[in-house]
This record gives C-alpha cells, sequence and structure tokens, in this order.
C-alpha cells in the first residue's frame, strides 16, 4: 500500500471514529509541503527583481519581477503561476523566451508556497485571489502596457487564470497548462485509482472542503469559469497526461464555445518531450493576441 492509500484509509478510519478527527486530515491536506527547488533567474541570465506583493488575509506574496529591456517602452506582460505544491521556479524554462521576445514578466509564489506567507489552507479561489494581486501591481508598472496582460497558469494555476479571467476584463488572453476541467472529477479519478467509493468518503471530503474554502465547486470549475471568459485562451495539455487525463482539455475547448484553442502535446502532467514545442506555441499564440515589435533580441527558436 503506498503512502497515498494509506493516508485514505487513516481519513476513512478517521471519518469512522469522529469527524473531527477527519475534518483535520482533510485540512492538512489543503496545506502542500513547500518545495525549495525549481531554479533562480540568476541562473538562467534573467534580470529578476525579488518583490513582495501585499496579498490577501495581510499576507506576503513573493514574486520575481523580469521587466522588459530598457528602451522598448511600455511592454507586452504577463503574470506567471505556478501549479500545487510548486513555486516561481517552475516557470523559468518559459519566462527565458518569453522575456527575449519583449516581455515583462511577474512569477508568483501562490501563498504556503515558495516564499510566500503561509495562510490557514491553499485552494484554488486563493491561487486566484494571489493572481488577481499580481495581476493589479503588474498593471501599474511603466514597463507593462496593461491593456497587452497576459496570464499563464499551470494545473491548479491554470485553473486559477481561468477564474480570475471570467471575473476580470482586463486580461489579454489566457495560457491554461494542464487545468482539470471540474474539482469533483479530480477526486473521483483520485479514489478510482486506488479502488476507494466516491460514496461515502469521496462525496464527504467534497461537502467539507467546499465549505472549508467558501465556495461551491459548481461556481469555481474551469468548464463553467471558461465559459465566462472574454479573452482569447489557449489550452496545452500532454497526450499521455494521466494525474488530469486529456479528455479534460478536449471537454474544456468544448465548453469554451469556439473561443479556446487547443494543443495536445506529447507529454505528462509536468513536462513535454518537446519543450520548445509547447514555448513555440505559446510565443505564437501571445504574438497573434497580444500584437508588438518584438525588441532586436528577441529570439526566434
Amino acid at each position: 500500500m503506498d503512502a497515498s492509500s494509506l493516508l485514505l484509509a487513516a481519513l476513512a478510519a478517521a471519518l469512522l471514529a469522529t469527524p473531527a478527527l477527519f475534518h483535520a486530515a482533510l485540512r492538512r491536506s489543503l496545506t502542500p509541503r513547500r518545495r525549495s527547488d525549481g531554479g533562480e533567474p540568476e541562473g538562467v541570465a534573467l534580470p529578476a527583481q525579488a518583490i513582495a506583493l501585499p496579498g490577501a488575509n495581510g499576507k506576503r506574496l513573493f514574486a520575481w519581477y523580469i521587466p522588459a529591456a530598457a528602451g522598448g517602452g511600455a511592454a507586452p506582460c504577463a503574470v506567471l503561476l505556478h501549479g500545487w505544491g510548486g513555486n516561481a521556479g517552475d516557470l523559468l524554462p518559459l519566462a527565458v523566451p518569453l522575456h527575449a521576445a519583449g516581455y515583462s514578466l511577474l512569477l508568483l509564489d501562490a501563498r504556503n508556497h515558495g516564499r510566500s506567507d503561509a495562510d490557514s489552507f491553499a485552494s484554488m479561489p486563493r491561487f486566484a485571489e494571489d493572481l488577481d494581486c499580481a495581476i493589479d501591481w503588474l498593471r501599474r508598472q511603466p514597463a507593462c502596457d496593461p491593456a497587452r496582460l497576459a496570464v499563464i497558469g499551470h494545473s491548479v494555476g491554470a485553473a486559477a487564470a481561468l477564474l480570475a479571467a471570467s471575473r476580470r476584463s482586463d486580461i489579454a488572453a489566457v495560457v491554461s497548462i494542464a487545468a482539470f476541467a471540474h474539482p469533483a472529477s479530480v477526486m473521483r479519478r483520485f479514489l478510482a485509482a486506488r479502488r476507494i467509493p466516491f460514496i461515502p468518503l469521496g462525496w464527504y471530503a467534497l461537502r467539507y472542503v467546499e465549505r472549508v474554502i467558501g465556495h461551491r465547486f459548481d461556481a469555481i470549475a474551469p468548464e463553467h469559469t471558461i465559459r465566462r471568459v472574454s479573452c482569447p485562451v489557449l489550452l496545452v495539455h500532454g497526450s499521455e497526461d494521466r494525474t488530469v487525463p486529456p479528455a479534460d482539455a478536449h471537454h474544456l475547448a468544448q465548453c469554451a464555445g469556439g473561443r479556446a484553442q487547443l494543443l495536445l502535446l506529447r507529454g505528462d502532467h509536468e513536462a513535454f518531450a518537446d519543450p520548445a514545442a509547447g514555448i513555440a506555441a505559446v510565443r505564437t499564440f501571445l504574438a497573434a493576441t497580444l500584437p508588438y515589435t518584438p525588441l532586436k533580441h528577441a529570439s526566434t527558436t
């Protein structure tokens, strides 16, 4: 029995013994383990500035700000947001070619991740709250053209990007990498893989988590929020993703009603077999939705 199966067995035992223990175990699951790896901007020659953003609940958010090269005026810009348990360093491989193409960038650590402050729990709506803070900050920077601001997210960060874009009119484009369609589907797949019935354990867990985070999953599920996104969306997904199957990406594209582009690449939830192809697709999409004149040093790869 692996660690996740042991955890679920413990949760089931706790539910049978006393709901309080089960609730405590669920709340612990809403605090991801922090990672200190992921890379540093100086390791890839990016001129980043470490900044502290004021966040929700009085928490401090850590981010790297990488302004476009001087002399280019207000540039197209993007906020990059990692997935569950990740950190800003995970997005550096994408930040390098985007900065070379003339973008100003902000790489954010969500609460309870990386170097940002801890909070009582983490959730996809809280990812979106942190993203809102980052967008508001980036829009005020001289090196950012607020009319050409994109959001790029991975996994939970991608779901948060769609949620934020469904509530704002000042996001010009969204790149969603490996987003799930609905949180309940994620839970069902997780339990089914371990032969644990959704009823009652999974159903009860979902209802309790909804109460903790203060949101109904149907209201924040990407399959619903993407319908309310008015800007162009690029859905990028790994064809061998077992964490979030490609069917979720196809479903999101259908829900968007033709307003989203879908790109399937060979790879899994964390990486693509040909990262350059994914980077090129993102750059092509952003160039079409955020028109600009590339700087002279822009990469052509």
